[in-house]
């Protein structure tokens, strides 16, 4: 797929913007979920750390968005940006830890930069919630992405969360079979080169061990 700029968002653009323009829920440090950090180790060895997200990543966010390339930020966002807007970026970083909840990871080596980030979102359904997440390119290909997915889904499940939907490009065979792995798809349909599915958690999605 040719990757253009374009002034029409995809799914995931087009959430967020919705969610800038209806929903005020800030991060409450009070309500931090610290049980939700944890050390892990990469299975090429490579440390990191993952932990929900803060309002002060919002800068950290713009800048792991410059450091995508541009095939991976269309997979997250279905649309090219020069540069993740500031008011997006505090919108993302800002949760409540409960209907809406953002983990990142960073090296462990003290390099605060993000180097990935999962997360979900409310719908129109109370029942049902979006989850989305993105690793930068050098870090892929090392079970990231599979560590945020399942972190992801086991945080919502703990909050209550039963459905999950997801909108994947449907060249994106890597995510497309992370879904199947894990979860128990109830609804799948594709649409212009978008793939929606609804699906729920599998019995194997726990959050992966510390270490």
């Amino acid at each position: 797929m040719r990757l253009v700029h374009t002034e029409m968002p995809g799914p995931g653009a087009r959430r967020i913007i919705a969610l800038m323009a209806t929903d005020t829920a800030a991060a409450d440090d009070r309500a931090y979920p610290r049980e939700l950090e944890r050390a892990l180790v990469l299975r090429d060895g490579s440390r990191v750390t993952l932990r929900p997200i803060r309002p002060d990543d919002a800068p950290r966010l713009i800048a792991l968005y410059d450091r995508l390339s541009r095939h991976t930020a269309y997979q997250r966002f279905f649309t090219i940006m020069k540069r993740l807007p500031p008011d997006w970026a505090a919108m993302l970083a800002n949760v409540d830890y409960r209907r809406r909840l953002a983990l990142v990871a960073e090296p462990a080596d003290g390099d605060h930069e993000l180097i990935a980030v999962g997360r979900y979102e409310p719908t129109d359904d109370p029942a049902t919630v979006e989850v989305a997440f993105v690793v930068q390119d050098g870090w892929q290909e090392r079970g990231l992405g599979t560590i945020l997915f399942r972190a992801i889904l086991a945080a919502a499940v703990a909050r209550g969360v039963r459905r999950f939907r997801a909108w994947v490009l449907a060249e994106n065979r890597r995510m497309l079979d992370l879904i199947v792995r894990y979860g128990r798809v109830e609804q799948r349909r594709t649409e212009q080169g978008v793939t929606e599915l609804v699906f729920t958690p599998a019995p194997s999605a726990d959050p992966p061990a510390a270490r």
